[in-house]
């Protein structure tokens, strides 16, 4: 790959502002690990701080360290089930054909953001590789010259600015999965289905204003003229040709290369599927994260047609959930740290942080410290899910007794929760696998993104919030 030199044309306007700030970015921000790592030194000095024993600090950390297994699991399927989706072979024509619909540079640019930003209301995992490879179909063509940088960027914007706001929200999902909430949160909130976060209309409006303002940041950041820099001016391998498998060798893997498996298990979720619709109510059924995982995974079984191209799949999408199964963990023992690690009284760090969001009152002003306070947090434990955890013990009670309707403040978490990922490139690793590219590639169109939606998210969650009643939950 290689880098920009002195003599090389200055960017203009948005894109200028860019890379300017990529280079802030790069120098400055370690691994997402660290980040980590750091979070629970952190949280453990501040329960040494409230009046915990060391005992009791090590107790929560090592028996709380595995509190998220079932749901780390759950957020690694999510990743890989997109990518088994994205690769298979009529979404890799899909991606082809839209390929061709851009006519010039900046419009490419917008037009990657556009599709990602849609993708991923329904999977996240699937917009981030969909959307890549979308960008590299687009770099591959020779009728026009796109900065690979830019489409990149763009291709992250589903993850970067409005994932959370759609069905694989991390947040929305645990709220609606009644056996996937620890039994504290459970106790605090009841179940909130879909109904009552992402199909609210003040959150369809949030998304539409925030998806909206993303394609037009990426139109006008995108370089233009000499200050192009193309994917095979950075020597970037733009060939996608899918290896097919080995040919069968020998009679024991005749049903690896067969269709019927596929279609029988299609057929099932298929089956289950119509019988949930028909049994439960809608929400309920999309509301559920193990629901969602099997029809996307089956899904994308049938799409790859023959279970060795589907496994291939599979082999090749694992490594991008490996920040995941390490991460995770940490984020249950800072959870359990700040919930069950008792200081002087009896008082844990999750009850003080409940009293003092309490005491800002109901209303505009919670929404936005709310908010706040989980950007902050996400550059510190950059998941949806994982966060979430950690913030809902204290912001649910605390919004409870404020009296905020608690599927708005899911929302507030959520909007906000996406926010981080335009800084912190933890979540851009499978995108980079994909792109070819360094997160420094990237975070300047990203951070640029983060300056102008930042006041917005604010605005919105301020007054939507306002149409709201309280509703008590249901336990």
């Amino acid at each position: 790959m290689t880098t920009q030199d002195a003599t090389a044309p200055k960017e203009k306007g948005l894109a200028r502002t860019a890379q300017a700030l990529a280079r802030g970015t790069e120098k400055w921000f370690p691994d997402a690990y660290i980040f980590a790592l750091v979070g629970v030194l952190v949280v453990a000095v501040a329960a040494f701080a409230n009046g915990s024993s060391p005992q009791n600090v090590v107790d929560a950390f090592g028996n709380g360290f595995w509190d998220l297994t079932a749901f780390t699991l759950q957020m690694a399927m999510v990743v890989l089930t997109g990518y088994v989706v994205a690769t298979s072979p009529p979404v890799a024509k899909l991606i082809t054909r839209l390929a061709q619909i851009p006519k010039s540079p900046s419009t490419a640019v917008s037009f990657v953001a556009l599709l990602s930003c849609s993708v991923s209301f329904l999977n996240w995992g699937l917009s981030l590789v969909f959307a890549g490879l979308l960008a590299r179909a687009i770099a591959r063509r020779t009728d026009l010259r796109v900065d690979y940088r830019a489409l990149g960027a763009a291709a992250f914007m589903g993850l970067g600015a409005v994932w959370a706001l759609g069905m694989s929200s991390s947040a929305a999902q645990l709220q609606a999965t009644a056996a996937s909430l620890p039994p504290a949160l459970l106790q605090i909130t009841g179940v909130l289905d879909f109904g009552t976060t992402i199909f609210t209309w003040q959150s369809l409006v949030m998304l539409v204003v925030i998806v909206v303002l993303t394609v037009i940041i990426a139109h006008l950041s995108a370089p233009k003229g000499a200050a192009i820099k193309t994917a095979d001016e950075m020597d970037i391998d733009l060939d996608d040709t899918i290896d097919e498998p080995a040919p069968r060798s020998r009679p024991g893997e005749w049903l690896e290369y067969s269709r019927l498996l596929p279609i029988f298990a299609g057929a099932m979720t298929l089956g289950w599927l119509v019988s949930q619709l028909l049994t439960k109510p809608v929400l309920s059924v999309v509301s559920s994260l193990n629901g969602y995982l099997l029809v996307f995974l089956m899904l994308g079984l049938v799409l790859h047609g023959t279970p060795r191209r589907f496994l291939d799949s599979v082999a090749k999408a694992v490594p991008a959930t490996a920040g995941i199964l390490v991460q995770f963990p940490l984020y249950a023992a800072m959870a359990a740290i700040l919930t069950k690690a008792a200081g002087r009284g009896g008082v844990t760090i999750s009850e003080h942080l409940a009293t003092f969001f309490t005491n800002i009152g109901g209303g505009g002003a919670f929404a936005v410290v709310i908010a706040v306070y989980t950007v902050i947090l996400g550059l510190f434990v950059p998941s949806g899910g994982g966060k979430w955890l950690v913030e809902a013990p204290y912001v649910m009670q605390s919004a409870t007794d404020v009296q905020m309707n608690l599927g708005w403040t899911v929302q507030i978490y959520n909007v906000a929760e996406a926010l981080p990922n335009l800084i912190n490139p933890f979540f851009m690793l499978p995108l980079l696998a994909v792109l070819g590219l360094r997160a420094r590639d990237l975070i300047g169109f990203t951070f640029l993104q983060f300056i102008f939606h930042f006041p917005v998210v604010l605005l919105l969650v301020w007054l939507l919030g306002m149409t709201f009643e309280f509703v008590p939950p249901v336990v």
